[in-house]
Formats: structure tokens, sequence, C-alpha cells
């Protein structure tokens, strides 16, 4: 018989309050109600679409970088302006009041860190800064987007001509400090909540391994669903708006 979404919040609840260690994994599906778009939904999903090696990876961007910048900055600039939303704000209180030891993330819209959250994983990077590929010079992420409105594309170093790229993991880099120091967080979990990720693209997706149980909210299922002490298919939103009810949450 299968656990009604009343039941699913109280039992939740329960789990989160009783855990030790508990970590919350999100991933493209967490942001959908701050205007971002997912991207491995059926039908809608941007990488159901295109090619993302050939939109968004290293070799893109080193061979056609015109295009890279094209296809991608567009995007990921105007993920500036988004705000978290309810999901975002929750995780930030549950952490607050030490309901939740932390935040990892696939998600580089930094909007975990808008909403307060302290202790944040960004495993796939973040757009707050680039850096030149040539001498390594840093810089704000908006100085890419300058550039490029300015009709200078791809972007380039102000001290040596280098070509810029953003601080994101792209599909074939290396996996960065992050990603090493969540595997460090995760040593002891014994609850991680999974939040708007299909758990698809590795290494991330081998993360439900390392945790004793597994809440999972997600619209669609997961190859981990059938592990899951609870599953909620339905939005971020609508699932931390009720446990922050549950959990008596300002």
């Amino acid at each position: 018989m299968s656990i009604s979404e009343k039941d699913i919040i109280k039992e939740s609840a329960e789990i989160i309050k009783k855990s030790r260690h508990t970590l919350v994994l999100t991933g493209a599906g967490i942001s959908t109600e701050s205007g971002i778009p997912d991207y491995r939904s059926k039908g809608t999903g941007l990488w159901e679409k295109y090619d993302p090696i050939q939109k968004a990876s290293l070799s893109a961007l080193m061979h056609n970088p015109k295009e890279f910048y094209e296809f991608n900055l567009p995007r990921w600039s105007s993920y500036i302006d988004a705000k978290p939303n309810i999901a975002h704000k929750v995780l930030a209180l549950m952490e607050e009041q030490g309901l939740i030891y932390g935040v990892i993330t696939q998600n580089i819209d930094g909007l975990h860190i808008k909403a307060g959250s302290k202790k944040v994983w960004e495993v796939h990077g973040h757009l707050r800064t680039c850096h030149c590929m040539e001498c390594g010079r840093s810089y704000p992420f908006t100085e890419l987007k300058e550039q490029y409105e300015k009709g200078v594309n791809p972007p380039r170093c102000r001290k040596c001509s280098g070509m810029l790229r953003p601080d994101v993991v792209l599909f074939e880099d290396p996996m960065g400090k992050d990603y090493y120091r969540a595997l460090e967080a995760l040593r002891g979990c014994d609850l991680l909540i999974v939040v708007g990720s299909s758990l698809q693209v590795y290494p991330v997706a081998d993360m439900p391994g390392y945790a004793e149980k597994l809440i999972i909210i997600n619209r669609e299922p997961t190859p981990w669903d059938k592990k899951a002490t609870l599953v909620f298919h339905s939005s971020a939103g609508e699932y931390f708006a009720k446990l922050a009810r549950e959990l008596n949450l300002e």
C-alpha cells in the first residue's frame, strides 16, 4: 500500500529529527521554481534537446569558443538575477537550527548561498567568478557578460589576452575541490535528502550510496528510488513548505 503525501511529510520530519548527520543533495529541480529551467526532464530538459558534449563541454569551449559562449552565456547571465524560492529558504533555516549539516549542490546558480545557507559544496562550480586559461588571473563573472555584450567573443584576459572561462565544471572537466570536500562531509552520513536531482550525472549520482538512509524529492523517478526510505514525486517547493510547517520552522 502506498504511503500518503501527508504521511510522507510527517515521517520525513521524524526521520530528520532523529538523524545525527544529515546532508542534502540538490539538483536543477530545486531551482525551477526560481525560474531556472532544468536539464533532464523528459520533453523539456535542455539536454533532451541538445547534446551537452557539443554545447557545454571543455572540448566545445576549446574548439568553438564563440559558439560556446553564444549558447551558454546569455542563459547563465539570466541566473544571476534569480531569487531563492521556499525550498532554498527552508534548507537555510534547517541548517541554522541544526537539522541538517549542509548542502551539496550540483547547481551553479548560487541560490543556496543567497538564501543564507552557510555550509554549501558547489560540486559543479558557480557563476561568481571566471579566470584566464593562460595566466590564471581571476575576474568577477560579470567580466564575461560585459565583454560579450560589447561584442568581444570569446571574452579575453585584460592582462595577457588569454581566453576567459567561467568557474563552472564543464562536461569533460575534472571535478573541483568542493566535490572532494563533499565526499569528506558524507562520511558518517546517516541521512541524505536528495532534492530535484535525476541522479543521472556522475560521479555525483553515486553519492546516495554513502548514506544509511535516503529521502528523495523529485518530480520524476530516479535510479535510487527503490533504495530510498521515502520518495516524494512532486515539486521541491511543495514538499518544503509542508515540511517547514511539520517542523515548526518560522
